[in-house]
């Protein structure tokens, strides 16, 4: 897209950085971003991307705001309660930025439905708190061939990887997590969440969701990035694509 002039004062930090200029700004302006779920990873997710200008931003969540939302969800406000979390979320993006197109998918994504969202994007955000849905998300993304960052925060700790399955470097969600995995699945309600790890946590989601449209940096693919908001640590690990995946290996790709 063009640039105006307003809109090269509104990004001109971005467009400072030799690394992304006027070229890699107008590629995040160009693009569509799916994130799915408005909650604790969604709201900053969403208030970033859309500050930083990307064209096109669906939110999805079928939720309502809850008061028990608000100590960490800070794409909402008390006015909010009983309101539908992706149009809250909506209505808070464009109040920082009117000029992008912000829709919000008061629903939660499911068959049909979730694939089409993600066929009209360039890049998936899973920003949910459920295995089930982070699957079906990643399941999407490999059957259309779009890149995926996804994040996680409970308790202290968070994790972020990007997937790209066109890039046989890349693993899938189901190659790291896999679906049939016995693990128990804590969800913020029964564990709790430190109000700023999933400020941290989506932070870096986005940062990796505009590097990836700008063009610039190395993308987490193929890395885990495990965060101890308690230490203050960061590790990275090496995550390898699973040959036998039943979801991006080849004999999976083949029968899709």
């Amino acid at each position: 897209m063009e640039l105006t002039d307003d809109l090269l004062l509104r990004y001109s930090r971005h467009i400072l950085l030799p690394e992304i200029g006027v070229v890699g700004q107008a590629r995040i302006c160009d693009a569509a971003v799916l994130i799915v779920g408005a909650g604790g990873l969604g709201c900053p997710v969403a208030l970033y991307l859309g500050a930083a200008g990307v064209g096109r931003l669906l939110l999805a969540d079928g939720d309502t705001v809850d008061l028990t939302n608000l100590q960490r969800q800070i794409g909402h406000a008390t006015a909010a309660i009983g309101e539908n979390k992706a149009a809250s979320l909506a209505r808070s993006v464009r109040a920082i930025n009117p000029e992008i197109d912000v829709q919000p998918i008061g629903q939660t994504l499911a068959n049909a439905a979730l694939l089409e969202a993600v066929a009209a994007v360039d890049l998936v955000i899973d920003a949910t708190d459920n295995f089930a849905t982070r699957h079906a998300v990643n399941r999407a993304c490999v059957t259309l061939g779009k890149p995926l960052v996804s994040g996680a925060a409970i308790g202290f700790s968070g994790q972020l990887a990007v997937f790209d399955s066109r890039l046989d470097s890349s693993p899938c969600y189901h190659c790291l997590f896999p679906d049939h995995a016995d693990e128990p699945e804590l969800r913020c309600a029964e564990a709790g969440v430190f109000s700023p790890l999933v400020g941290i946590v989506g932070a870096m989601q986005a940062m990796e969701a505009l590097k990836y449209l700008a063009r610039v940096g190395e993308p987490l693919i193929g890395r885990l990035l495990l965060w101890d908001g308690l230490r203050a640590d960061a590790h990275v690990m090496k995550v390898p694509r699973d040959p036998a995946c039943p979801v991006c290996g080849p004999a999976a790709l083949q029968a899709g």
